[in-house]
């Protein structure tokens, strides 16, 4: 039975994030969506512990996700796969945007 959700009645966490793992009742993919602010500055990690790639979807707006050192410009439309061992962080550009990130081990 497919199990639908909207994320906007999920609590955000650090105000623009919303985890839909478990309003979706998913056993191992985890799916969010993060809505940024202009100059916003996510936090820098990895998933090397856990194993989880992600994938990151830019649906509006523009970013740049640094990735081991590297800016890698983003807009509305560009998709990044990323391997767990690869350090990441998103910056926000000069507009609000929305990003669905998709990761699983």
């Amino acid at each position: 039975m497919p199990t639908r959700a909207r994320y906007d009645d999920v609590d955000p966490v650090a105000g623009g994030l919303y985890f839909l793992r478990e309003e979706l009742d998913c056993a191992n993919l985890g799916v969010s969506v993060l809505e940024c602010e202009p100059g916003w500055t996510g936090k820098q990690h990895d998933h090397a512990e856990d194993g989880q790639e992600e994938v990151y979807v830019l649906v509006e707006g523009e970013a740049t996700v640094t990735v081991d050192g590297e800016d890698i410009p983003m807009e509305a439309g560009d998709v990044l796969r990323l391997a767990p061992d690869e350090e990441r962080r998103i910056q926000n550009g000069e507009t609000e945007s929305q990003f669905v990130l998709v990761g699983a081990p």
